[in-house]
């Protein structure tokens, strides 16, 4: 797993160089654009920012933690997140590295949760957080830091209800319920410790969740970290099987698909000394069969391993129990499964952008040497001819000046039309629309006594979320549809060279809103009861919603705004170039007209001119070369070069 995903670090690093080495090269020739300046830069910014997520999700004592220390912290000789029976971890915990702040642990307090924001709102405010410092050099200091997603507290009914933890139609509700009345829940709502790992400086992020029941109550995980994360692993016990609360959780919040695996953990359970070797293998092929059928999953997916003997194996170089604990043969295929696909992912994104701005420079390069070329002919065919001619060639050029004059006058009147359309856009995209959207639904899910009504309130919020979005979406169609008549109108009648003006739609983020309303509508679907509990719970998950749809808005406002500005990129570039040709065409003939510079001398630096067209081909070609060979870099392939 390491040694995988410092491959994939390497490849990214790879492309990274060889893209900064093109936007150099860019940014020192004529070519420079500041559009495609932008563009060159959100691709590296992409590439910077690149994360890995993987979501530990489980029941408590299914081992959850002890699998985490196994794969990722052996290597400090002890176990660093806790682990022992029982509850341990008891809030949503994200292991990553931010470079910018020293090794600490920020801890939320669970009386946020009386508030309306989610935690993904609170991660801006700093000052809410509590931060305890991390002593990445002691590893029972860490250990004893690691201690505090464990700690818990006691609060009443009333409280607990109004956090949205405590749901008096559950009939084992009273259960929870100590002597004095009061009701235990965690201290934290939220934690993110930020650790120099290697994996985690390299861009991993681990999730550890608590147990299955807040997959229930914190919408933060139903809502953002599990369906966002690019592996989930489901651990259960092979000592327990599949319980009622695993097949629900696995049905409706993490499912099939990639980067989907099942753990069947704690298999040293099944190490009798009066049974075979033959007869223990036996029945951990019965388990993970069972557990495959129970889940719908091919048995491929369910890895049987034992993180505790594991973990031992690896503090203590043990090989054989290692080999015994199976989980080498999970850390294989989660790298192999995992860090490949993502790979991928990121390859084909970068590879459809790259290949669009080098096909507009390109093109540009080609106009410059069609129009030397033109020139040079032109020139040419002055030798000896006499100052009518010239005159002629002069009369010609200027014509086309003044018709290409007035195209640009035209072109005004559509770039006005460009605006107007383009500041529409935002009538239904804008934030502030948004955010009077989740106002009126708070409101309504205030007035709603009854959980038809809740429902019905998120319901209408989706409703109208979309149709903003496609209100929109229609608008940036008409500025394509005008867009790509100009490109062809400059195309047609100058001779430039365009391709159609840069596709956009708002298409995927329908689809992501969608994709929110589905998770929703799994959680509360079946909600008929209208209880105290239930209310607080829907409202918070609207909190979380509101919070998704906001991050939603804010990277689709960006898409457009990034877009509006390219779109009109390459025409704005191509009509520059038209218009500094036919300047130095008539003043090539000008000179030659009033004998300030022999006609020879004006051909010689043509041929100048052209050879250093060749040359930028040529070190746009060696650059294309580079950044394709950094893009197609197989990942084993660093490993053999090393």
């Amino acid at each position: 797993m390491v040694q995988k995903f410092q491959e994939y670090s390497d490849w990214r690093k790879g492309v990274l160089s060889a893209l900064g080495q093109y936007r150099a090269w860019v940014s020192g020739s004529d070519l420079a654009d500041a559009a495609i300046d932008q563009r060159l830069a959100r691709l590296l910014e992409r590439l910077v920012d690149d994360k890995l997520t993987i979501a530990f999700v489980a029941e408590f004592s299914r081992g959850k933690s002890e699998l985490i220390n196994a794969i990722f912290f052996a290597n400090y000789g002890q176990r660093i997140l806790p682990s022992s029976a029982g509850r341990t971890t008891m809030c949503p915990t994200e292991l990553l590295y931010d470079e910018t702040i020293p090794p600490c642990i920020r801890l939320l307090p669970i009386e946020t949760r009386s508030e309306a924001q989610s935690t993904s709102d609170y991660k801006g405010q700093h000052h809410v957080w509590t931060v305890l410092p991390l002593n990445i050099s002691s590893g029972d200091g860490m250990l004893e830091a690691f201690k505090q997603v464990s700690l818990t507290k006691k609060v009443s009914i009333e409280t607990a209800k109004s956090y949205g933890l405590y749901d008096e139609s559950d009939p084992d509700a009273s259960l929870e319920v100590d002597e004095d009345g009061m009701v235990e829940i965690s201290q934290w709502r939220h934690a993110i410790v930020n650790f120099p790992h290697p994996l985690l400086k390299e861009g991993l992020i681990i999730v550890d969740t608590p147990g299955l029941n807040a997959i229930g109550t914190e919408p933060e995980l139903t809502l953002n970290l599990i369906p966002n994360a690019h592996a989930v692993l489901f651990i259960l016990a092979a000592d327990t099987g599949v319980t009622k609360s695993d097949i629900d959780v696995w049905r409706n919040h993490i499912g099939g698909g990639p980067g989907r695996m099942v753990v069947l953990n704690k298999i040293d359970s099944m190490w009798d000394e009066l049974r075979s070797p033959e007869e223990i293998e036996r029945q951990i092929e019965l388990q993970v069969s069972t557990v495959a059928h129970i889940l719908a999953l091919d048995e491929k997916q369910v890895f049987p391993v034992s993180a505790q003997k594991g973990l031992v194996a690896k503090i203590h170089k043990d090989a054989p129990l290692l080999a015994k604990s199976r989980l080498p043969a999970l850390e294989y295929a989660l790298s192999k499964e995992l860090i490949p696909s993502k790979q991928e992912i990121i390859r084909a994104q970068l590879v459809a952008d790259i290949n669009e701005i080098m096909n507009g420079q390109r093109t540009m390069i080609a106009s410059r040497g069609r129009n030397v070329l033109e020139q040079m002919m032109e020139l040419k065919s002055l030798r000896g001819k006499n100052n009518n001619v010239i005159e002629h060639m002069m009369k010609r050029v200027d014509v086309e000046k003044k018709e290409f004059d007035t195209s640009l006058i035209k072109m005004q009147g559509t770039r006005a039309v460009f605006t107007k359309l383009s500041t529409e856009v935002y009538t239904s995209l804008g934030m502030d629309i948004l955010r009077e959207e989740i106002r009126k639904s708070r409101e309504e899910m205030e007035n709603s006594k009854f959980s038809a009504g809740l429902k019905d309130a998120v319901k209408q919020f989706f409703a109208h979320i979309k149709l903003n979005l496609m209100t929109s979406n229609k608008k940036i169609d008409e500025i394509s549809e005008m867009m790509g008549v100009m490109y062809r109108k400059f195309s047609t009648e100058h001779g430039l060279a365009l391709t159609a003006p840069m596709a956009f739609s708002l298409e995927k983020y329908v689809l992501e809103i969608s994709a929110i309303e589905t998770v929703f509508q799994k959680q509360f679907n079946t909600m008929t009861l209208m209880t105290t509990s239930h209310k607080v719970l829907i409202q918070k998950f609207f909190d979380s919603v509101a919070a998704r749809v906001k991050q939603s808005f804010l990277q689709a406002n960006r898409d457009v705004e990034a877009w509006q500005k390219v779109v009109m990129a390459p025409l704005e570039a191509q009509i520059r170039e038209h218009k500094n040709q036919l300047k130095n065409r008539m003043q090539s003939i000008q000179r030659i007209h009033v004998a300030t510079d022999s006609l020879e001398d004006k051909i010689a630096s043509f041929d100048t001119i052209q050879a250093e067209i060749e040359a930028q081909k040529a070190a746009m070609a060696a650059l294309d070369e580079m950044i394709k060979n950094a893009l197609s870099a197989d990942l084993g392939g660093f490993k053999n070069a090393a």
